[in-house]
C-alpha cells in the first residue's frame, strides 16, 4: 500500500539527516495521499543508520495503523490535524533544528530582516501560544497541532508553510515529503540569520514591506520569474 509515497517519506526523513536538521531521533517527516485519505509516518524512535521504506508506518485520518508492525511517530496526532486543516498540504516536517528551536523555546517568531527570508516565507514565521494544563493532560500532541491551526486562523499555511510550537520546535509543511523538508531547511536557515543580525544590530530594522512583498511574489506569485518554465 503506498509503495511510493513509503519511498518519499522514508528519503525524506533520511534527508532530515543530510541537511543536519535531526539529533539522535528528533525528528520526523509524514506523507498524505488525498486519494486514500491515508498517512505515510515515520516509526516512533527508529534510528535513521537502519531506517528503510519498508519501516514507514500507514495511519488513517483517526490515528488508527492500517499498514505496519511498529508504532508511528509520536507527533501523529499532531501530523493529522494538519493535514485535517490545511487544504493543499501532502507533506509535514517536524524538528527539533538548532535555531528555529532556540526561537520556540524563547516563544519569540523569526522575524524577516532581509530577502533570503522574503524568498521562502511571507512575513514573519510565527509562534503558538503554549498549551494549558488541561491540554497536555487530555492530548499533548492532539493539542499541538489545534494551537497551530489556532494560529493559523488568520494566516495562509501556503504563504507561511512554517510555525514554531511555543516552548517545543517547529513544524513545516509543503505539497510532498520533500517540499517540507526544503521548507524546514530554509527555516533553519533564515532563523540562523535572524540569530545573528540580532547579535550584530539588536535594533536592526524589519525588512521593509515592499521588498518583501517583491521578493516573495516574484518567487510563489502568479507572475512568477524565479526558475525555469
Amino acid at each position: 500500500m503506498l509503495e511510493s509515497l513509503k519511498q518519499q517519506v522514508c528519503q525524506a526523513n533520511l534527508d532530515l539527516v543530510k541537511h543536519g536538521l535531526v539529533t539522535l531521533t528528533w525528528g520526523n517527516v509524514s506523507g498524505f495521499d488525498a486519494d486514500t485519505q491515508r498517512i505515510v509516518i515515520k516509526p516512533s524512535g527508529v534510528s535513521y543508520d537502519a531506517m528503510s521504506s519498508e519501516q514507514m508506518v500507514v495511519v488513517d485520518l483517526d490515528g488508527n495503523v492500517v499498514e505496519g508492525n511498529l508504532n508511528p511517530s509520536s507527533d501523529t496526532a499532531t501530523h493529522i490535524l494538519l493535514y485535517k486543516h490545511f487544504p493543499g498540504v501532502g507533506g509535514i516536517t517536524h524538528t527539533h533544528s538548532t535555531y528555529a528551536t532556540m526561537f520556540a523555546q524563547a516563544r519569540c517568531e523569526i522575524p524577516c530582516f532581509g530577502t533570503t527570508h522574503a524568498d521562502h516565507f511571507m512575513g514573519p514565521v510565527p509562534v503558538t501560544r503554549p498549551l494549558t494544563p488541561e491540554e497536555v493532560d487530555q492530548g499533548y500532541e492532539h493539542y499541538t497541532g489545534q494551537v497551530i491551526v489556532d494560529r493559523f486562523a488568520s494566516l495562509d499555511p501556503a504563504a507561511m508553510p512554517a510555525v514554531l510550537a511555543a516552548g517545543h520546535a517547529p513544524f513545516t509543511w509543503g505539497k510532498t515529503p520533500a517540499d517540507s523538508v526544503k521548507n524546514a531547511v530554509a527555516l533553519e536557515a533564515v532563523a540562523h540569520m535572524a540569530m545573528g543580525t540580532r547579535t550584530l544590530n539588536p535594533t536592526a530594522p524589519l525588512l521593509e514591506e515592499h521588498v518583501l512583498n517583491k521578493h516573495y511574489q516574484r518567487k510563489h506569485g502568479p507572475n512568477a520569474t524565479y526558475g525555469q518554465r
